[in-house]
C-alpha cells in the first residue's frame, strides 16, 4: 500500500531536480550567449540592455509572472481531491485571464517607453530596446498559464524542454541581431557625428532575442497540449466528481491567489528596477558623466548579475516545484511531510549555491577574464563579484522561502517580508551611493542586505507557522566546510597552473573542473549527503554506483 502511495505521489526532488537541471541549463546558455552579446554592446550598451529589461521585467511581473505559481497551485489542490474537470476549468479560465493581462502590459510597456525610459531609469537611448520587448509580454503570459497548468499536473518536464528551447532560439536570435543592429547604429552614429546609436540598436537587438526564444517556447507547449489533449480528455471522462466551481468563483479565486503572489514577486523583484533609478539619478547628482555611470552599471548587470543569477536558478526551480507539493500537503493536513520536504528543499539549494558563492569569488579575475576578456575594468568586475557572492545564498534561500511561504499559503507573509526589506535597502542604498568612492559597490551591499532580511524574516515565519526547526549540520555546515576545501583546491590549481602553463583559459576551467570534483568528494566524506538523497535527484543511481566504487559511501 506504501508502495502504491508512494508511486502515485509525484517525487517532487526529482520533479524539482528536472526542473533544477534545466534551469541551470538555461542559466548556463544565458551566460553563454551573453558573453558574445556584451562583448558586442559593451559595459554602455549593456545598460541601455539593462534599463529595458528591468523595466519590462517589472510589468511581466504585475501582468503575468504570477501566472504559473497561481495554476500550479489552484489546480494541485483539485487534482489532490481527485478533481480533474475543475482543474481543467481553472487551467481555461486562466487563458482567458492570460490573454487580457498579457495584452494590457504589452499596450503598456509599447506606449508608456518615452515615460519609462527617460524618467523612471534615466536611461532615454533604451526606448527602443523597450518597445521590442513589449509584445513579448503577451507571448511569456499566455505560456506561463500552459507551464502553471503542467506543474500542477505534477509533471516539470512540458516547463523544463521549453524553457531550454526558448533560451536557445533566445540565445542565437540575441547574438546574430545584436552583432547586426550594432553594425548598423555604428554607420548611423558616423553619418549624424553621435556616440549612442550603435549601443541603443544593439541592445534592442539583444531583445530580439527574448521575444523569439518566448514565441517557439509556447508553440512548443501549445504542440505538448494538442499531443496530450486525448489522455487529458480521458482523465477528465474519469473524474470522480465533486463540485466544478463556476466561472466568476474561478476568477475571484484566481485573483485572491494571484494578488499576493503578485505583490510579494513584485515587490521582491522591484528592486533592481528601483535601484537602477537611484543609482543614475543620485551618480548625475554627484556629477558623475553619464557614459560613466552607464559603464559601471553595464559592469553590474552585464557581468555581475549574469554570473551570480547562475546558481540562484537552482531555488527558483525548487520554489516552482515545492509550492505545489506543498499545497497538497497542506490540503492533506499532513504537517510531518510539509517539514521533510521543506527540509529537504532548503539543503538542496544550500548544497548548490553555498560552494557557486564560494566558487565565484575565489576565482573572480579569472572567470571574469576568461569570459568577457581582459578588459580596462576587470579589477571593478572582480570586487564587485567578490564583495557580491554572499548574495548568492542569500537571494537563494529568500527565493526558495518565498515559494514555502506560498505552497503554506501564507501568501501575505512574503508581501509584507520583502516590503520591509525594500524599505531599509532603499535607505542603506541612498545613504552608501552619498558616500564617496562607493558608486556601484553601494548597490551590491545593499543587495546583499536586502536578501538577507529576506531570509531572516521568512525563516523566522516557517519556524513559527509550520512548528519548524531547519536542521544545521548537514544543512549550513557541511556544504561550508567542503566549499573551503574546494575554494583552497581551486585556488592553488589555478595559481600553479598559471606559473607554468600562463594560460588563463586552461589555468581556469582547469580549477574548475577541480573545484567540482573536490567539493563532491568533500560532500560524500562529511556525509552531506546519503544514498537515499542521491538517489532522488535525476540520474542519482549513477552517481550513487560511483561514489560506492570509490568508496565515498
Amino acid at each position: 500500500m506504501g508502495t502504491k502511495k508512494h508511486k502515485k505521489g509525484s517525487n517532487y526532488i526529482v520533479q524539482g531536480g528536472i526542473l533544477a537541471v534545466a534551469s541551470i541549463l538555461v542559466r548556463v546558455i544565458g551566460l553563454a550567449y551573453r558573453i558574445p552579446v556584451t562583448r558586442i554592446l559593451g559595459p554602455v550598451g549593456n545598460s541601455y540592455y539593462s534599463a529595458a529589461f528591468e523595466v519590462y521585467s517589472m510589468v511581466l511581473l504585475i501582468s503575468s509572472f504570477s501566472l504559473p505559481l497561481a495554476v500550479s497551485k489552484l489546480v494541485s489542490a483539485r487534482m489532490a481531491r481527485g478533481r480533474v474537470k475543475s482543474a481543467y476549468k481553472i487551467f481555461r479560465c486562466t487563458l482567458i485571464f492570460s490573454l487580457i493581462s498579457g495584452g494590457l502590459g504589452s499596450l503598456l510597456i509599447y506606449l508608456g517607453a518615452d515615460f519609462f525610459s527617460d524618467v523612471l531609469v534615466n536611461t532615454p537611448e533604451s526606448r527602443l530596446a523597450l518597445q521590442v520587448l513589449a509584445p513579448t509580454i503577451l507571448v511569456v503570459a499566455l505560456m506561463g498559464c500552459m507551464r502553471g497548468y503542467f506543474q500542477g499536473l505534477g509533471s516539470m518536464i512540458p516547463t523544463a524542454v521549453s524553457q531550454i528551447v526558448e533560451q536557445v532560439i533566445n540565445a542565437a536570435v540575441s547574438i546574430g541581431a545584436a552583432w547586426a543592429l550594432f553594425r548598423y547604429g555604428t554607420k548611423l552614429d558616423a553619418l549624424f557625428s553621435t556616440k549612442t546609436a550603435a549601443y541603443a540598436y544593439g541592445a534592442a537587438g539583444s531583445t530580439l532575442g527574448t521575444g523569439a526564444g518566448a514565441l517557439i517556447g509556447l508553440l512548443f507547449l501549445i504542440f505538448i497540449m494538442f499531443a496530450y489533449s486525448r489522455v487529458m480528455k480521458k482523465k477528465r471522462s474519469m473524474d470522480r466528481g465533486g463540485k466544478v466551481e463556476s466561472t466568476p468563483e474561478i476568477y475571484y479565486l484566481l485573483l485572491i491567489t494571484i494578488l499576493p503572489v503578485i505583490l510579494s514577486t513584485a515587490v521582491y523583484n522591484l528592486s533592481g528596477i528601483i535601484d537602477q533609478g537611484i543609482f543614475k539619478h543620485l551618480m548625475v547628482y554627484k556629477k558623475y558623466d553619464n557614459m560613466k555611470i552607464d559603464e559601471l552599471w553595464g559592469i553590474f548587470s552585464g557581468e555581475y548579475k549574469v554570473l551570480t543569477n547562475v546558481p540562484i536558478a537552482v531555488a527558483s526551480a525548487m520554489a516552482a516545484s515545492t509550492i505545489p507539493v506543498l499545497t497538497k500537503a497542506r490540503v492533506n493536513k499532513d504537517r510531518r511531510e510539509m517539514r521533510r520536504k521543506t527540509e529537504n528543499a532548503i539543503r538542496f539549494v544550500m548544497i548548490v549555491c553555498i560552494p557557486s558563492a564560494v566558487g565565484l569569488s575565489v576565482l573572480a579575475e579569472p572567470i571574469l577574464t576568461l569570459l568577457f576578456g581582459a578588459k580596462e575594468h576587470i579589477q571593478t568586475s572582480a570586487a564587485l563579484l567578490q564583495i557580491g557572492t554572499a548574495s548568492v545564498v542569500f537571494y537563494g534561500m529568500s527565493t526558495l522561502t518565498n515559494g514555502i511561504l506560498q505552497g503554506m499559503d501564507k501568501m501575505r507573509l512574503p508581501v509584507i517580508h520583502a516590503a520591509v526589506a525594500l524599505v531599509l535597502h532603499i535607505a542603506l542604498l541612498v545613504f552608501l551611493i552619498l558616500v564617496p568612492n562607493l558608486n556601484i559597490y553601494a548597490v551590491v551591499w545593499s543587495n546583499i542586505f536586502f536578501a538577507f532580511l529576506m531570509c531572516v524574516l521568512n525563516s523566522r515565519s516557517i519556524a513559527r507557522y509550520m512548528k519548524y526547526r531547519q536542521e544545521v549540520i548537514r544543512t549550513f555546515l557541511i556544504p561550508a566546510a567542503s566549499s573551503a576545501i574546494m575554494g583552497g583546491a581551486a585556488y592553488g590549481i589555478h595559481l600553479g597552473l598559471m606559473t607554468l602553463v600562463k594560460n588563463n583559459t586552461i589555468a581556469t576551467l582547469a580549477a574548475c573542473a577541480c573545484a567540482v570534483l573536490v567539493y563532491g568528494i568533500a560532500l560524500l566524506l562529511f556525509r552531506g549527503l546519503t544514498e537515499e538523497e542521491l538517489l532522488r535527484i535525476p540520474k542519482g543511481q549513477i552517481l550513487v554506483n560511483l561514489a560506492k566504487k570509490l568508496r565515498l559511501m
